[in-house]
């Protein structure tokens, strides 16, 4: 079968009605009523399994070769309600419930971000307050967006009142742009998180950087959620909330692959919307970070660097 024939799942893989013997699962989040400026992202999932299929089961940089150690499927997407973001949050929430009977590692096509509060209530719920990788433009950290306690900017202000973060071990990095106030990239700073603002990245290498989180984190479960945008829009600009001066797709690579050796026990990818996305390119990037991430997993082995 040529790859652009056959079904459309995450890399071809087999579809699955659930994550039953699976190590490790793809999940699309098709939703995009928490948006607060572009829409688009509930077509982000489709669009990310489209341009998956190039992808290739041997990681030539890292060694890596998934799906020689684990169970890996797709498992479609989430009945999320297209006229109710609060409704939607509580059924995403209980599908990552059930999904996680299963000893399984689920990474998630969004959707905008947020998807990424309730996948956390689940997360930790299992594994207990988590810690958090965060590669984003935005910190997400409002209170309220238009008078509403739940939208794609305030799913780690919620994470952090519902105590589902290891507060110590929180990073944000890539955060830019312009605010309303300095608690917009200081609030984080203050419950003591780490905050990496892009113009720390630019012109250099994120291993030192990643290498030095990898170490404080240690074996405590961690969640990675990467929101797009946090790319410089020359590479990703198919997102609903672009800001200039972002990272670079070479950074994103080393950050995902830094995080090998971590507990890591989820993660998302965010913010594609692929109606700003003409070439595909973004979603393409998204694809291929997803996959990096499932390089990653604890069962995969790498060759030595």
């Amino acid at each position: 079968m040529p790859r652009f024939g056959g079904p459309s799942t995450m890399m071809r893989l087999p579809a699955c009605v659930d994550a039953a013997g699976l190590d490790a699962c793809f999940v699309g989040i098709p939703l995009d009523v928490g948006t607060s400026n572009r829409s688009g992202t509930r077509f982000g999932p489709r669009q990310i399994r489209a341009e998956s299929s190039m992808l290739r089961p041997f990681n030539m940089a890292t060694g890596a070769e998934p799906f020689n150690m684990m169970q890996v499927g797709d498992v479609g997407d989430v009945a999320i309600n297209t006229f109710d973001l609060k409704d939607s949050v509580v059924r995403i929430a209980e599908y990552y419930h059930q999904l996680l009977v299963h000893d399984v590692v689920p990474l998630t096509m969004g959707g905008d971000h947020t998807i990424t509060y309730p996948i956390l209530q689940a997360i930790a719920k299992k594994h207990g307050p988590v810690a958090l990788i965060h590669i984003d433009a935005h910190a997400d950290i409002n209170d309220e967006m238009f008078g509403e306690k739940i939208a794609h900017g305030t799913p780690f202000r919620r994470a952090f009142d519902d105590g589902l973060l290891n507060n110590q071990k929180v990073y944000q990095i890539g955060l830019r742009g312009t605010g309303y106030s300095p608690d917009d990239f200081d609030w984080g700073r203050k419950q003591g998180w780490t905050v990496v603002q892009a113009e720390e990245c630019w012109g250099q290498s994120l291993k030192p950087l990643i290498e030095k989180i990898k170490n404080e984190i240690g074996d405590t479960p961690t969640y990675i959620t990467y929101d797009i945008d946090s790319l410089d829009p020359a590479f990703a600009p198919g997102t609903g909330t672009a800001e200039i001066g972002g990272l670079t797709t070479w950074q994103a690579l080393e950050l995902i692959r830094g995080c090998a050796g971590l507990n890591i026990v989820g993660g998302d990818l965010v913010e594609v919307s692929p109606p700003y996305d003409p070439s595909g390119n973004t979603a393409l990037i998204g694809a291929n970070l997803l996959y990096e991430m499932l390089c990653v997993l604890p069962k995969n082995k790498l060759k030595p660097t």
